[in-house]
């Protein structure tokens, strides 16, 4: 019908790349056309043709559409309008809460909890008048792109505030279990958040919900996304709650966190001393949410290079969480293996898979052998494996870790390129240097858009494809690579991280091989000085960062 109406219109009045231009800014005028509807006199414009079958519709059955309007047009759950229904979050918001009631109620929600058969009723209705489609293999629902952009139009009132209720339906949809199943959920979710979210104000958003969004964020890997929710949500509360109220504290350490992962390392530890004095206040040093912001900060300190400090931070949580939470809690196994890879860090080899071997066991046994933090737990002792010189070892777990990690988050989420880039550590370490490049250049190319050049991940990625560059005899491709990371290391992490020392050492050594004896000699005198000046401890180059996906 679309596509008759526009060969009427093209025919009457201009040429196919006029009309093109034409419909990129008139596409309701042209589509509600009434002048041109064919040759048939019966046909009516598409816009007319769907307004007849809406008249006929219900006041569920147009309130659903004009919902779906503000999703994606594709994945579609009853699952979302159900988990939002049986959902006994209080949004502090009393008009804002009686809306959703009411919107979920024309859908399905009731007292006892959910009726799918009210829902699948709406459903017939739609799919009667051809306005729906059920993809029988996702168990989920899709309406034409074109039929999507027109159900907006028919909102009476303000498409705003519809979006805004839609927003907080997906908000409070959100579930905080850890299980595959509902990582799979939350997943589902980016599309119809990346849909609604364009036509908010963030200040228009509920608190509450702001930190789930952001949490899915967060989860998928993007981590510029998450903050500006974040943010919003902290500062919010602070007016409203207060700087000591447990949920302000809770928006502030979620938002050091996305700085954390976003290496804003200075950022993310001013939030996390703020957050871990206020908690020692309140709840005393032994609870387990002041636990929480100790381990935290003491991760920040390992990413600082700041060892000491983190170890001593790291002990005290393992041993206050081994009382008050047992010793095979998820958070006792996080500050096991965060331990794990200080004494990595340090060069004791045998300390560290000791502790990792305690937490791949027992995350195999607590949370089975495909859950996402024991592939964080494998990926971890493949790095100690690696740094040990056990390389078939470490390889072995690697590539298992990568494809579990590509199934389970996507090829291009930063955890999965970070398997990526160990891998060819590994491969660099066997004399596999072809192997290692070709790994280590996809991985530098996919980290360029995820989460940026100058991330301390990617950074540590192309250091690694510049020694397999030197390996390789490509001396001048080494050093532009050196050179590029030592300015990046320099004005993101300081002049004296240990990263930042291995990147000058990595490039006075490229410059001997060039036969650049007095550059070599003074940069490797300007590392000795600040190994020196900063108690430097002798990190190991290719360990990877320990993941705090557990409930850090």
């Amino acid at each position: 019908m679309a596509v008759a109406q526009a060969g009427a219109f093209i025919h009457c009045h201009s040429s196919l790349r006029e009309y093109r231009a034409l419909y990129r800014h008139e596409r309701d005028n042209l589509l509600g056309n009434e002048e041109t509807q064919g040759q048939d006199p019966y046909e009516l414009a598409v816009y007319s043709t769907w307004k007849l079958s809406y008249d006929k519709l219900d006041t569920p059955a147009r309130t659903f559409l004009q919902v779906c309007s503000s999703l994606h047009h594709e994945g579609i759950s009853e699952e979302m309008f159900e988990k939002a229904a049986s959902s006994q979050l209080n949004l502090e918001d009393l008009e804002l809460q009686n809306e959703v009631t009411l919107l979920l109620t024309q859908l399905g929600k009731r007292d006892s909890g959910w009726s799918s058969w009210t829902f699948q009723k709406i459903i017939m209705r739609l799919s009667s008048h051809s306005l729906i489609e059920y993809d029988h293999q996702n168990r989920t629902y899709s309406i034409h792109p074109l039929v999507h952009h027109w159900s907006g139009t028919t909102i009476e009132g303000n498409r705003h505030d519809m979006q805004k209720l839609v927003l907080t339906v997906i908000g409070i949809s959100f579930p905080w279990e850890s299980d595959e199943r509902d990582r799979q959920y939350r997943r589902k979710l980016l599309k119809h958040i990346a849909n609604s979210m364009p036509s908010v104000q963030l200040e228009d958003i509920n608190p509450l919900v702001g930190m789930h969004i952001a949490y899915i964020y967060d989860e998928a890997g993007r981590w510029k996304e998450a903050e500006a929710p974040q943010m919003m949500a902290m500062e919010k509360r602070k007016r409203v709650l207060g700087d000591a109220h447990p949920d302000t504290l809770a928006s502030m350490e979620s938002l050091a966190e996305t700085y954390w992962s976003q290496g804003r390392l200075s950022d993310a530890e001013a939030l996390y001393l703020v957050v871990l004095e206020k908690r020692k206040l309140v709840l005393g040093d032994e609870h387990p949410d002041t636990l929480v912001s100790m381990a935290n900060l003491a991760t920040t300190y390992i990413s600082q290079g700041r060892f000491k400090e983190a170890e001593a931070l790291l002990v005290v949580v393992t041993e206050k969480r081994k009382l008050v939470l047992g010793e095979d809690h998820p958070s006792t196994l996080v500050t096991i293996g965060n331990l794990a890879y200080m004494y990595r860090s340090q060069g004791r080899l045998d300390d560290a898979e000791t502790l990792d071997l305690v937490v791949v066991e027992k995350a195999e046994r607590l949370l089975g052998e495909d859950d996402y933090r024991t592939l964080v737990a494998k990926g971890n002792l493949a790095s100690t494996y690696r740094e040990q010189g056990r390389l078939k070892d470490a390889e072995a777990l690697e590539v298992l870790v990568l494809e579990k990690r590509k199934l389970l988050l996507g090829d291009e989420h930063p955890e999965t390129l970070r398997g990526m880039s160990n891998l060819a550590a590994t491969y660099w370490k066997q004399g596999r240097w072809n192997d290692a490049e070709v790994l280590q250049i996809e991985a530098m190319e996919k980290m360029k858009t995820v989460i940026g050049d100058d991330h301390r991940w990617a950074l540590e990625n192309t250091a690694n494809l510049a020694n397999t560059y030197r390996n390789q005899g490509r001396l001048k491709d080494a050093e532009a690579l050196q050179k590029a990371v030592m300015e990046k290391r320099i004005r993101v992490l300081g002049d004296d991280h240990f990263n930042t020392l291995k990147s000058m050492s990595s490039l006075a050594a490229t410059y001997k091989d060039l036969g650049r004896l007095n550059e070599a000699e003074a940069l490797e005198a300007i590392v000795e000085e600040r190994r020196k000046r900063r108690d430097f401890l002798g990190a190991t180059s290719r360990t990877q960062a320990t993941s705090r996906t557990w409930g850090e």
